[in-house]
Formats: structure tokens, C-alpha cells, sequence
């Protein structure tokens, strides 16, 4: 089996050079033997296990989380349960980070309201007034 060096694991996973050797330093890709001539022959599957990483990274999963995943991935195959186990934590996490953001904005829509409300001879910013209340604006 032919061996692909590292620009040509990059292309074929959609990311760049720099990319395969950070999830080589994280331990998330095996990092491959040299061969005599000093270059690094990847095995195919490496491109498979990049895939993997970027789309469970697209989904809100750590690169500390994917590894955990790796490991089940090649682990016992009852691993199932441990893996919805994880999945549903991502979810109370995502959903938590929904909650605070949604917070964050009607917070921010009362703000900007504020200040299309304000007249024109107010020379305070109610965002920044808002913010730091020795404003001076």
C-alpha cells in the first residue's frame, strides 16, 4: 500500500498542513514512521479520522471531547452508550450556551433601543452609560 505524504492528506481531508501536524501534537492523528529518504508516509485512514474530527468539531465537540470519541471509536463496540452519554451532555452544554446568549441579546435589544430613542440633544451613549456608569459622554 501506497503511503500519502502530508500536503496530500491535507487535500484529500479539506485542511491545511499546519492543521494535520496541530491534531498530531494533540495525539488525535498517529503520527507515521519516516521512511529512509526522512519523509512521513500517512496511511489513508488518517484522511478518515480527520473527517471525523472536523465534522464532530462542526457539532460542538472539543478537541479534548474528540479524543475521548477516538478512543471509544476503536474501543469495545459497547461503547454506545458511553458515546449518547456524551452526546447528551454536549446537548445541556449547547442548550445552557443558548440560554445565555439569548440573554445576552434582549439585553442588547433594549439597549439599542435605547439609544434610537434617545434625543438628539443627549450627548450620552446609552449602550456606554449602560456599561460604565462615570461614562461622560
Amino acid at each position: 500500500m501506497e503511503g500519502l505524504t502530508i500536503g496530500q492528506v491535507a487535500q484529500r481531508a479539506g485542511v491545511n498542513i499546519m492543521t494535520v501536524r496541530y491534531y498530531e501534537r494533540r495525539c488525535l492523528v498517529p503520527e507515521p514512521p519516516r521512511l529512509a529518504s526522512g519523509y512521513r508516509q500517512y496511511d489513508a485512514e488518517v484522511v478518515h479520522r480527520i473527517h471525523f474530527i472536523k465534522l464532530a468539531q462542526e457539532i460542538g465537540f472539543s478537541l479534548r471531547e474528540i479524543s475521548e470519541l477516538l478512543s471509544l471509536r476503536v474501543g469495545d463496540e459497547n461503547n454506545c452508550d458511553e458515546v449518547k452519554q456524551k452526546a447528551e451532555k454536549k446537548i445541556e452544554e449547547i442548550e445552557e450556551k443558548m440560554r445565555v446568549l439569548g440573554n445576552m441579546k434582549k439585553v442588547l435589544k433594549k439597549l439599542t433601543a435605547a439609544c434610537a430613542a434617545r434625543t438628539p440633544s443627549s450627548r450620552k451613549c446609552p449602550i456606554l452609560e449602560a456599561l460604565d456608569p462615570d461614562f461622560r459622554g
